[in-house]
């Protein structure tokens, strides 16, 4: 069977990533990286494409991706892979020319900073890295002229001048060809700016922002506003590198779970570089929970093969007999090896990213067009219908104690979710908490619509709750002169666990009883679950409007000191608003939940 492009890219995401084309015997053929990964691998199905291009679209029979937090990453993890893997087409393909570096001369008086591609035999001078693309040398090189303005004429350009060029009009450089700056002060600059690619920004930014301070106490509010430019500029070179931290060997697991389905995820990182994920699709057969899977599967995946075993081991979930496997990892590799859930810096970030890793694989398997097809025909089996429905609709409610109500209505066909098809509605004129009236607005408005423009209506429309919900659903429907929806009310079992909820067909004197691993009810699940998910985030969106407008003064917490500290890393307000919850965490008294609340109350 041919791949199905067009499917595939419907659950693709939109990160930052490295994507591995496999033939039909699953061989790589190509990988590569995108900072879109949707927009990236779109692109191999559409327009015209050359001769070699077309040639591996045509032996594609699979496509798997893992996501990064940033294209620099998967830019590192793109190198690795090829290196280790080879992969025809990426020789063919590919310009295999060696990693770059920036160049500073010892022998100028004013250096400039060089792009190279190889590392010149004389000492003359200091070469920072290698960088792991010709882009992310370029982007470094632009970034910081810019924040230090830093010459980047050829030598013999700088001798010639007479007069400040374009960029100094411009404030890219500060002219030193015509003595516009001292040689110490230009000095200092570079120093700088080589500090900052080496990932010693923070020392630079406390130099800035000690001299921020003291140009404004003299009243020198010019040189202060440039020197707070200049933080806010640096703060996007400090950007932490997940894949290339430059310490730490581990092995990072975490589990997806959802109705039909579990996913386990594992990130290898050697020598602080992450190497790749590998995705597993174990069977759950004994129902055991979420912490006893993983804690089954790690025992099975090191002591049940001969696996190089990391000195950490770390999880998602804390796994049951923690100690245990532990003991007999550090037995069978000799060596003290460490099992741990609570990490924090960047092993905290590859955990996060194993669990975005996980959560889009199981997303994509769960969307496969052969699995969902046997869903929809598991649940015209349940329902006793002669054909399998072609649209569902489920709806769901959501609000704090009453305060902004919001309904959902999510729609699948026989392709999984029409997104374009959600909808929302903000609820209004019911008593707060008054579930029932809430469903019967939401339901109202949704098919008077539907009706007056003779649009499509679903064959089974589902709705989260019981009986109740189920009886004023059927009122709705016949109000509006529905009368060949399927009804099917869902209502929670005693645990609330998945796999025991109740449902009522047509009425609540018509119960069904579907086994755990009905993939019918596993469809239900999974629609059901994305109303809910559809509803809180339509709920949050509203209840937090009023947040987005925050400023530093209205957030719980956050006193003269902490807003002192934090217009201090950031250089005022503006820096604050633009950071991330993890460059939040770094500010000097702010922890990761007082992050988290800081970002939330100015993001929403």
């Amino acid at each position: 069977m041919s791949f199905d492009a067009k499917h595939f890219l419907k659950t693709v995401s939109e990160s930052p990533g490295v994507y591995r084309m496999l033939d039909t015997d699953g061989e790589i053929l190509y990988v590569g990286k995108a900072k879109r990964l949707k927009a990236r691998l779109a692109s191999y199905f559409r327009g015209a494409l050359n001769t070699k291009t077309q040639a591996l679209v045509g032996r594609i029979a699979d496509i798997q991706v893992t996501i990064t937090r940033t294209e620099t990453e998967a830019l590192l993890l793109e190198q690795t892979l090829i290196k280790e893997q080879r992969p025809p087409y990426n020789i063919l393909l590919r310009d295999d020319k060696s990693y770059p570096f920036i160049f500073v001369s010892d022998r100028h008086p004013y250096p400039a900073l060089e792009f190279k591609r190889a590392r010149g035999k004389r000492g003359d001078g200091r070469y920072l890295g290698p960088f792991p693309s010709t882009t992310a040398v370029r982007e470094s090189l632009a970034l910081v002229q810019k924040i230090f303005r830093i010459r980047n004429c050829e030598d013999s350009v700088f001798a010639h001048r007479t007069r400040p060029c374009l960029q100094y009009q411009i404030q890219r450089c500060s002219a030193p060809c015509v003595d516009y700056i001292g040689r110490e002060e230009y000095q200092r600059d570079i120093d700088h700016a080589i500090m900052a690619l080496d990932g010693r920004s923070e020392q630079v930014t406390a130099q800035l922002t000690q001299d921020m301070e003291a140009a404004s106490q003299a009243l020198d509010f010019e040189e202060a506003g440039r020197l707070r430019d200049q933080i806010q500029q640096l703060r996007r070179l400090q950007e932490r590198q997940i894949v290339d931290t430059g310490d730490g060997d581990a092995d990072i697991f975490a589990l997806a779970e959802r109705p039909g389905g579990v996913c386990i995820s594992a990130l290898s990182v050697r020598g602080g570089r992450m190497l790749g994920a590998r995705h597993h699709m174990p069977q759950n057969g004994l129902d055991l929970t979420a912490e006893e899977l993983l804690g089954a599967f790690i025992s099975h995946y090191y002591l049940g093969h001969d696996r190089d075993i990391p000195s950490e081991v770390i999880t998602a979930l804390p796994l049951v007999d923690a100690d245990v496997i532990q003991a007999a990892l550090s037995e069978r590799a000799g060596k003290r090896i460490r099992v741990a859930h609570q990490v924090r810096g960047h092993r905290a970030q590859w955990l996060r990213l194993a669990d975005t890793n996980a959560e889009q694989h199981l997303t994509s398997q769960l969307a496969n067009r052969s699995q969902l097809a046997k869903r929809f025909d598991a649940l015209r089996e349940a329902l006793d219908l002669e054909e399998p429905p072609t649209r569902l609709e489920c709806f769901d409610i959501s609000h704090s104690h009453g305060e902004a109500t919001v309904a959902s209505c999510v729609v699948f066909d026989q392709d999984g979710p029409v997104k374009s098809d959600y909808r929302r509605f903000n609820i209004e004129g019911v008593a707060a908490g008054d579930d029932y009236a809430a469903m019967r607005q939401a339901l109202t408005r949704r098919y008077k619509r539907l009706v007056q423009d003779e649009s499509k209506l679903p064959d089974v429309l589902i709705v989260d709750g019981g009986k109740g919900q189920l009886n004023m659903a059927r009122e709705v429907l016949e109000e509006v002169g529905i009368t060949n929806t399927h009804l099917l009310g869902v209502a929670k079992g005693t645990t609330r666990k998945p796999g025991l909820e109740t449902l009522f067909l047509e009425t609540v004197d018509n119960a069904l009883s579907l086994d755990s691993a009905s993939p019918g009810l596993h469809l239900i699940q999974h629609i059901r679950d994305e109303a809910h998910r559809f509803a809180i985030t339509g709920h949050r969106q509203q209840r937090d409007k009023q947040r987005r407008t925050s400023t530093l003064q209205d957030i719980p917490g956050v006193g003269p000191k902490r807003r002192r500290e934090l217009l201090r890393f950031f250089g005022g307000l503006q820096g604050v608003r633009q950071a991330s919850r993890d460059e939040l965490a770094r500010v000097p008294g702010i922890s990761a939940q007082m992050a988290t609340t800081i970002h939330q109350a100015l993001h929403g």
